[in-house]
């Protein structure tokens, strides 16, 4: 039997590949993004470990070269999540009973074997499947997708070593029991460290799981499976359900053993979610954790203070580093009117030398949108702004998708305040900009915070530390991540733990401890050493 208390030491966050011309890492990926591009490989539904093919497929194709199919999955029909439910519960309990330093140390054996063996097969698949360039896919999986499995473990250990006071007459301890049922996890196709962790720190912290995968990025995800798998993720814990939404979250939403719901993905879905369960509540075991990231409408406001070049940097690289299409993208912009002329300008200099195509060419800076549906929503916003009397297009404004879903980074001048695209979440590189007098900023923050009903990330530029303040104080809660001269985007596990409120969600906070605590069902247990044999009391004498 072992005895030690054991404690996982705090991580430090996985350093990033550069891929600069002739490094190894650049010639290493580079080789894997050929194989994976030369091959059609078959993914099947995974159940228990077991590998389903149904036979009702769909396709992975490339944003890039929307005809260059990449693989060929199988979907889920209504038995195939009846079997997984029955394969994560027939699993429950022998995982919830292994010690959480074994749990914990198949997910330091995941991210090893990320950081080593993985690393570039995971980077090729998120770039090809997914749309991204080399840095972005770096930043994303490996490196966050490392992160979040080294630092959740980390902070279970925290978790688990929280227990109350006792006294001479009792010993009092807290069980940190995962919940009662399984977690259902849907993950979004812009990160396949969500991806991964939406499904991961549930399963860490003791859970069964049942995951669908966003069908535009099947490819990596299946290939996290094979990683976990390797790892030593025991058969159940975790299954691959790629296929339609509905047909998945209907059979979830109605069965007893429903236990949590991890979703990141849009705030009409999440809206509708939280309904079903509300009208069901009365047939599952336990109140469902509900736990979400959602829509945002991300800002950067700049007080007449700010340096130019630095916000138009925060600009380029806020709205248009993966084709706008991170949760925490900047969107909108509130921009004194004696600042934008020079902002402007700097960011057309910068846009002269940014290349757009596909991600096998490594000078491209953007790429492609995810589909033709995001493709012809981002097409439709711009189509508007040309033809209102209430905008104008400042930058970009081209699009194309004969080859691949390419958009142009576009910037809107907005001539009202309520304009659609400074209002609406566009989800592309679109970013719409409100130009304000430099004596209307406190008015301008208030109309700000009015603006959108999302509040996942936002910026303040200022070299004036009381502006500075003043935004902070009154956007208080316009952002669940808040900048002080910086892009609203890059979130690090373990530094900036990310989540918003409002309509962005529940702000539960992933890269912390915060989210974990959302996958346990405490119990607290009290043993008295010697029982009282009187029923009295002192009073009473």
């Amino acid at each position: 039997m072992n005895n030690a208390l054991f404690q996982f030491r705090e991580p430090k966050n996985e350093p990033i590949y550069s891929y600069a011309p002739g490094s190894p890492e650049r010639a290493q990926l580079q080789a894997e993004i050929e194989k994976q591009y030369n091959q059609v490989i078959e993914i099947p539904i995974i159940i228990g470990g077991k590998e389903i093919k149904t036979g009702k497929m769909g396709k992975v194709v490339m944003p890039t070269e929307h005809q260059h199919v990449l693989a060929n999955y199988h979907m889920v029909t209504e038995k195939e999540v009846k079997m997984a439910i029955e394969a994560a519960m027939a699993a429950k309990k022998q995982w919830e009973e292994m010690p959480w330093v074994e749990r914990g140390s198949i997910m330091m054996k995941a991210a090893e074997l990320l950081s080593k063996k993985y690393r570039f097969i995971l980077s090729a698949a998120t770039m090809l499947g997914q749309g991204k360039n080399p840095y972005q896919a770096e930043i994303d999986c490996p490196c966050e997708a490392i992160d979040f499995l080294r630092f959740n473990t980390y902070f279970a250990s925290q978790i688990y070593s929280q227990q109350p006071m006792s006294d001479h007459t009792a010993i009092n301890r807290t069980e940190y029991r995962p919940l009662e049922g399984f977690v259902y996890a849907i993950s979004p196709f812009n990160f396949t460290a969500i991806a991964s962790n939406l499904s991961m720190s549930p399963a860490l912290m003791g859970n069964v799981v049942l995951w669908k995968p966003a069908t535009t990025a099947i490819l990596s995800n299946y290939y996290l499976m094979l990683l976990y798998k390797e790892a030593g993720l025991p058969d159940g814990v975790i299954n691959f359900l790629p296929g339609s939404g509905a047909t998945i979250s209907n059979t979830v939403f109605a069965s007893p053993d429903f236990a949590g719901v991890h979703f990141t993905g849009s705030t009409g879905t999440f809206n509708a979610f939280w309904n079903t369960i509300g009208q069901n509540i009365g047939n599952y075991k336990t109140y469902p954790k509900i736990v979400g990231e959602t829509g945002g409408k991300d800002f950067i406001f700049a007080h007449s203070s700010a340096p130019a070049r630095e916000l138009a940097v925060a600009i380029v690289r806020g709205a248009f580093e993966y084709q706008g299409q991170k949760c925490s993208a900047a969107s909108r912009g509130y921009i004194p009117k004696s600042l934008w002329n020079e902002t402007l300008q700097h960011v057309k200099e910068m846009m002269k030398t940014i290349k757009m195509g596909c991600v096998r060419d490594f000078s491209n800076f953007v790429n492609a949108v995810i589909d033709e549906k995001s493709f012809d929503n981002i097409a439709g916003y711009i189509d508007r702004a040309i033809a209102s009397p209430d905008a104008e297009i400042a930058l970009g404004g081209g699009y194309d998708k004969s080859v691949g879903y390419f958009v142009e980074p576009t910037i809107i001048v907005a001539k009202k305040a309520d304009y659609e695209s400074i209002v609406e979440e566009i989800f592309g590189p679109v970013f719409t900009v409100y130009l304000y007098e430099d004596d209307q900023y406190e008015e301008t923050l208030k109309l700000c915070d009015a603006t959108s009903p999302y509040a996942l990330t936002g910026s303040i530029f200022s070299q004036d530390r009381y502006m500075l303040n003043k935004a902070f104080d009154m956007l208080r809660y316009a952002a669940g991540n808040f900048y002080l001269n910086d892009k609203p985007t890059g979130a690090v596990v373990g530094n900036q733990p990310f989540g918003g409120a409002r309509a962005s969600g529940t702000n539960d906070k992933a890269g912390s401890a915060l989210n974990l605590y959302r996958w346990i069902s405490p119990r607290t247990i009290k043993e008295t050493l010697v029982p009282p044999t009187d029923y009295g009391y002192p009073f009473l004498g």
